[in-house]
C-alpha cells in the first residue's frame, strides 16, 4: 500500500493520498532517519504571519485539545519561525515544537544541503495547530516560514494527555498531550480527514506506522507505544475506550 505523498513545489498543493501505510520497522522514538523526501502529508510553501514574541508555551498545545492538558510555565524560544537555518550553527540536532498555527500557513522543511533543490529535500510539512519535528545530527539546514517559533521539547513525554483533542489540531504527543486508547471522529466528508499514528517526529516515510484518509467515521487505536498521532482536516476526536 502507498503513502500521502509530500511534495514540495514552492506553493501551496493539494493532497494527495495513495492509501493507508503500515511501516513497523525500527526503533521508537525521535531518531529516525529522514531518507528521501518523502512524508505524511502534500507541502507547499505560503507565506503567513511571521511569529512574534520570544516564547512558546505548553499552554498553546493546550489551545489545540480540548481536555485534560495542563498549563505549564512559558518555555523561551529556541529559534523563529520564519528563516534558514544551518544545523549544528543556528540551530542544534533535537526534537523541537510550534504551537498555534492557523490554515496551514505554517511551512517547515529538514534539508541535505542549501542549494535549493527538491532532491535536497528530507521531509517537510504544512502546518495548522501543532507540530513537532526533530532535526538530526546529518540535516544541514533547516527552513522554516509562517511558522510560530520553535521552541525545544524534552526527549520524555510528560504532561497530563487529553482524551478529547481537535480534527485539526495537528501533531499530538502520546502520553504527553493525547492519552493512548480509542477515539472516533463523525461527520468527516469528501476524504478530508487524514491521519496518521508515528513512531518518531523525523517525518520520514519510514516512521509512518499507519495512516488513513476518511470520509464519514473515522476510528483509530493510538497504541502507547507510538510516539505521536497526526490529525488534519477532521472532525474532533473523542476518546471511547
Amino acid at each position: 500500500m502507498g503513502a500521502k505523498g509530500k511534495i514540495a513545489l514552492g506553493v501551496v498543493v493539494s493532497v494527495v493520498v495513495i492509501g493507508a501505510v503500515s511501516a513497523n520497522a525500527g526503533d521508537d522514538g525521535d531518531s529516525g532517519s529522514g531518507n528521501g523526501k518523502g512524508s505524511s502529508a502534500s507541502a507547499g510553501r505560503e507565506s503567513g504571519k511571521k511569529a512574534e514574541g520570544d516564547a512558546g508555551s505548553d499552554t498553546d498545545t493546550k489551545s489545540d485539545t480540548k481536555a485534560g492538558k495542563a498549563a505549564e510555565p512559558k518555555k523561551r524560544a529556541a529559534f523563529e519561525g520564519d528563516g534558514d537555518f544551518q544545523v549544528g550553527t543556528d540551530v542544534q540536532p533535537g526534537t523541537y515544537r510550534t504551537t498555534g498555527n492557523a490554515d496551514a500557513l505554517c511551512y517547515w522543511e529538514r534539508s541535505k544541503d542549501a542549494s535549493g533543490e527538491m532532491d535536497s529535500i528530507l521531509a517537510n510539512d504544512n502546518v495548522s495547530g501543532t507540530s513537532y519535528v526533530t532535526i538530526l545530527k546529518s540535516d544541514k539546514l533547516f527552513k522554516s516560514s509562517g511558522c510560530e517559533d520553535w521552541e525545544a521539547v524534552d526527549a520524555k513525554a510528560s504532561g497530563t494527555p487529553a482524551t478529547a483533542i481537535k480534527g485539526d489540531g495537528g501533531m499530538h504527543r502520546v502520553g504527553a498531550d493525547i492519552a493512548p486508547g480509542t477515539y472516533r471522529s463523525t461527520g468527516n466528508t469528501d476524504d478530508l480527514c487524514y491521519w496518521e499514528r508515528t513512531k518518531d517526529s523525523s517525518h520520514s516515510m519510514e516512521s509512518i506506522i499507519a495512516n488513513n484518509n476518511v470520509s464519514g467515521s473515522a476510528v483509530v487505536t493510538v497504541a502507547a507505544g507510538d510516539a505521536y498521532f497526526k490529525t488534519s482536516g477532521c472532525k474532533d476526536w473523542k476518546k471511547t475506550g
